[in-house]
């Protein structure tokens, strides 16, 4: 028997031991500058190796018992030039039954493989998450934080010491009783577009997703920040894909910034629920059946987006058991109130108070935290004014007023910074 027929008959055998072979029925590429993630779909789950190889740095993923389905040979095309950590990525059949797929790097890489079960719109996909050995946000923590010199001051704090590159100097949260010590610094807002990537979030009847409007009224809103004296926008989410919510938090407290606020569009079973609304955490529930609706809704995130329920993360255990968490949320509530007062002008409230419920993204120990659920895309009214960039920057519009009218009543309070030589 010759040998090329005799190794078909044991590729045949071992074919019909594990079933028919799986095909990938979708291929996707989601670059970022925190990672890049490339997710294979499929209707039964994979099995797979992964390897790490170096000169040149790169992985190689064997997916067992999987057809070389057109998906796969596509995903080549799906890498961009601008993408920070994969240079190229080539699929192929490695030997009967193995399909190898091949992720070029740009350089050094730390990669995580994760298979998740059906969830939301999904069937089994297998995540392929590409790490960069050091994390991008620290250079956004290199920058000096303070505004140019021409900037006049506006919120007067204790002045701020000059140390060695890295050194914590800490310092006084009172606030000076006399003009002759104020100086300025930059007030930073974590601005945190709902979803992405991987995660959708609602969907509107005309099909508008919810992560684009998130994403293009945080652009809007970090824009008037950054025109604001002393003021600086820093989004979490930068681009279409996706963050876990924990992360979002982490990335929050990494910025020392003074306040978080997350966008949102929800959406509801009933086409006819409409309004604007603003939610704060709560330590003991939810404060209306809708607001438990939501907060669950918005905490699937992790699972549509694609988070292992086996994922651990010490850190944010370690964020989360902290005892201010009362006073954060009492400062939430009052920021809340001041962004729903100017929502209230451009769109119908849904609620005319600040709503509290579990949202885990809110759970910040120490920034003031607030979601804003913009309007109901599930509405076919407020969906089109959602698609609308005129509304859009009115929204941003309304928050920024929000966030200004906050500060005016609670000045933020100097805090720990780390003070770094140019």
């Amino acid at each position: 028997m010759p040998r090329t027929f005799a190794a078909l008959i044991l590729w045949l055998f071992a074919m019909v031991a594990q079933g028919a072979p799986v095909a990938i029925t979708s291929a996707r590429v989601w670059p970022g500058p925190d990672y890049t993630r490339i997710t294979f779909e499929s209707a039964r789950p994979i099995d797979y190796k992964m390897m790490v190889l170096t000169n040149p740095d790169r992985i190689a993923l064997d997916l067992q018992n999987v057809t070389l389905s057109a998906p796969l040979k596509a995903l080549a095309d799906k890498i961009e030039g601008s993408d920070p950590y994969i240079k190229k990525v080539r699929a192929a059949n490695f030997k009967p039954g193995v399909v190898r797929v091949v992720v070029e790097l740009k350089g050094e890489a730390s990669p995580k493989l994760s298979a998740l079960k059906p969830a939301g719109e999904y069937k089994y996909r297998l995540m392929l998450d590409v790490y960069p050995l050091h994390d991008p946000l620290m250079a956004l923590l290199q920058k000096k934080d303070t505004p140019s010199p021409e900037v006049q001051p506006t919120t007067p704090v204790m002045p701020e010491p000059v140390a060695g590159d890295g050194e914590i100097i800490t310092q006084s949260s009172q606030m000076p009783s006399t003009s002759a010590s104020q100086v300025d610094r930059l007030i930073t807002i974590a601005i945190d577009a709902g979803h992405g990537g991987e995660d959708p979030g609602a969907r509107g009847p005309a099909g508008t997703l919810e992560k684009h409007v998130t994403l293009a009224i945080a652009r809007k809103l970090k824009e008037l920040v950054d025109a604001e004296p002393n003021m600086r926008g820093v989004l979490i989410r930068e681009g279409d894909y996706f963050i876990p919510l924990h992360r979002r938090v982490i990335k929050a407290r990494q910025l020392q910034a003074d306040l978080f606020v997350s966008i949102h569009a929800d959406a509801f079973t009933n086409p006819e629920a409409r309004g604007s609304s603003v939610f704060a955490l709560s330590e003991r529930g939810a404060t209306s059946a809708m607001a438990r609706y939501l907060a669950r809704s918005e905490n699937a995130s992790d699972l549509i987006g694609g988070v292992s329920l086996d994922d651990k993360d010490p850190y944010l255990a370690r964020t989360l058991l902290d005892l201010s968490q009362t006073a954060t949320i009492s400062d939430s509530l009052k920021l809340g109130k001041a962004v729903l007062g100017h929502l209230g002008e451009i769109n119908d409230l849904h609620k005319s108070n600040v709503e509290q419920a579990g949202f885990a993204v809110l759970k910040s120990p120490d920034i003031p935290s607030i979601l804003i659920e913009t309007a109901f895309i599930s509405n076919p009214e407020e969906e089109r004014k959602l698609r609308d960039e005129e509304y859009q920057a009115k929204m941003a519009n309304a928050i920024l007023s929000g966030i200004k009218r906050y500060f005016s009543a609670n000045p933020p309070l100097a805090k720990t910074k780390m003070a770094l030589r140019d």
